[in-house]
C-alpha cells in the first residue's frame, strides 16, 4: 500500500526507488518526426499556395503558375511521402520483437476498430490529397480554373489526414472534455502546419526560377505581409492550445526541472521562444525595411534583402521548426503523473513493480477564468504585434520617401 504525506510511525518505510521515465528509443521519435514532418509539410505548403494566390495572379498568369507549380510539387511529394511514413510508424508498432511488422500493419487497415479506421483514414488521405495536388505541378493547370478546387480539396484531405493522429480511438466517457482536448490538439497540429511549411514554401519560392526578377518587388511585399497576418494567428493558435495542455499535463513550473516530461517540454519551450524571437525580427525589423525599399523605388537593396537575409532567416526558422518536431515525440505521459508517481514511490511501505496513476484535472470555475483571460491577452498581443509592424513599415515608407531625390541614401544596401 502507498501512503502519500505522514505515515504512521509504527511501519516501517522502506523507500522504492524513483520509477524511471526514459526518453525511449531514438529510432521511434525518428519515424514519428517523418509522419509529422510529412503530414504538416503537405498541409503548411497547399495552404501557402491559397494564401499567396491573389498577390501572384495580380502580377500575371506566369507568376500564379510559376508559385503555384513551385508549392504543389513539393506538397504532392510530402504527401506521397506520408503513405510509407505513417505505415512504417504503424508497422513499428505492430511489431513485438522491435522490428517492422508492415504485413501486420496493412491488415490492420480499415480492419474493423476504431484504430484500424484512423489508421486507414490516414494513409488514404494522405495519398488523396497528394494525388489532387500533383496535376498542379503542370504549369498549365497551375493557373487554370481548377487550381482552387484542387488546392481545397488537397487542404481538406491533409487536415482529415493529419487530425486523425489525436482522433480518439474509442467512444470518449466525457464528450466535453475529450472534444475540448481534441480541438486544442488540431489547433496545435494545424498552427504549426500553416506556419512551419509556409516557412518552408516561402524558402522555396525565394530560390531563383519561381519569380521573375521584374516582379519580385510587388510579389513579395504582399505575399510577406498576407503570410505574416497568418502567421501570427498561428502562433496565437499554438500559445493557446499550448497552454492548455500545459495546464493538463504540468502542475507548476517546478515540474519543468525535476520531471523527464517537463524537460523535455522545457527544451521544447526554449526552441519554440527562439523560433518567435526570430519572427519578431522578422515582422519587426525586415519587413518594414523591405517595406521602405520598396515605397523608395530602390530595387537593388531589395534584391539583395531577398536573396540573402530574408532566405537566410527563413531557413533557420525551417530548421528549428524541425527540431521542435524532433523533440515532440519524446514527450512521453505527463509531468504531473511523473511526479505524483515519484512521491509515491519514496514513501512506499512494500516493495511493487505498480504505481498508481494521478487522476486528471477537474475544470473547476477559476479554470474558465483563466483561460479566458489567457485567451483574450494572447488575441490582444498577436492583433497589437501586427498593427505595430504595419505602422512600423509604414512610418520606414514614408521617411524614405520624403527626402525627393535621395531614396537611394536612406537605407544601406546589404
Amino acid at each position: 500500500m502507498f501512503v502519500a504525506g505522514s505515515l504512521p510511525h509504527t511501519a516501517p518505510i522502506s523507500a522504492a526507488a524513483v520509477p524511471s521515465t526514459p526518453l525511449g528509443p531514438f529510432e521511434d521519435s525518428a519515424i514519428a518526426w517523418t509522419t509529422w514532418a510529412t503530414l504538416m509539410g503537405f498541409a503548411g505548403l497547399v495552404a501557402l499556395a491559397l494564401m499567396l494566390g491573389p498577390p501572384a495572379r495580380r502580377i500575371g498568369p506566369g507568376t500564379l503558375a510559376a508559385t503555384t507549380a513551385r508549392l504543389a510539387r513539393a506538397a504532392a511529394l510530402l504527401g506521397a511521402l506520408a503513405v510509407p511514413a505513417a505505415l512504417t510508424d504503424l508497422a513499428h508498432d505492430a511489431s513485438e520483437g522491435g522490428g517492422f511488422g508492415y504485413g501486420q500493419a496493412w491488415n490492420s487497415l480499415y480492419d474493423g476498430s476504431n484504430t484500424g479506421r484512423l489508421y486507414g483514414l490516414e494513409v488514404t488521405l494522405s495519398l488523396a490529397g497528394a494525388a489532387l495536388i500533383a496535376p498542379l505541378g503542370l504549369r498549365a493547370v497551375a493557373s487554370g480554373r481548377a487550381r482552387r478546387w484542387l488546392l481545397g480539396g488537397g487542404l481538406a484531405a491533409g487536415v482529415v489526414a493529419l487530425g486523425t493522429t489525436k482522433f480518439p480511438d474509442e467512444v470518449p466517457d466525457e464528450w466535453g472534455r475529450t472534444s475540448i482536448e481534441t480541438a486544442a490538439w488540431m489547433l496545435h497540429l494545424l498552427g504549426g502546419s500553416v506556419w512551419l511549411g509556409g516557412l518552408a514554401g516561402l524558402l522555396l519560392l525565394a530560390l531563383p526560377g519561381a519569380i521573375a526578377q521584374p516582379d519580385r518587388g510587388s510579389f513579395w511585399y504582399p505575399a510577406i505581409r498576407r503570410f505574416s497576418a497568418a502567421a501570427m494567428t498561428c502562433v496565437a493558435a499554438i500559445a493557446l492550445s499550448g497552454l492548455f495542455l500545459y495546464w493538463e499535463h504540468v502542475d507548476g513550473p517546478t515540474q519543468l526541472f525535476t520531471t523527464m516530461y517537463g524537460r523535455v517540454l522545457g527544451v521544447k519551450i526554449l526552441i519554440f521562444g527562439t523560433l518567435l524571437l526570430l519572427g519578431s525580427v522578422n515582422q519587426f525589423w525586415l519587413h518594414p525595411r523591405i517595406d521602405a525599399l520598396r515605397a523608395a523605388g530602390d530595387d537593388r537593396p531589395l534584391r539583395t534583402i531577398l536573396t540573402r537575409r530574408f532566405p537566410a532567416l527563413v531557413a533557420v526558422e525551417v530548421l528549428l521548426g524541425l527540431t521542435v518536431l524532433m523533440v515532440a515525440p519524446f514527450l512521453h505521459g505527463s509531468a504531473r503523473n511523473q511526479a505524483f508517481q515519484a512521491h509515491l514511490a519514496r514513501h512506499a511501505t512494500t516493495a511493487t513493480t505498480t504505481l498508481p496513476k494521478i487522476p486528471m484535472k477537474q475544470v473547476s470555475a477559476s479554470t474558465w477564468i483563466y483561460g479566458s483571460i489567457e485567451t483574450v491577452a494572447v488575441v490582444v498581443i498577436m492583433i497589437a504585434g501586427y498593427q505595430a509592424s504595419g505602422r512600423i513599415a509604414r512610418r520606414r515608407a514614408a521617411s524614405a520617401t520624403a527626402p525627393a531625390g535621395d531614396t537611394g541614401a536612406v537605407l544601406p544596401a546589404g
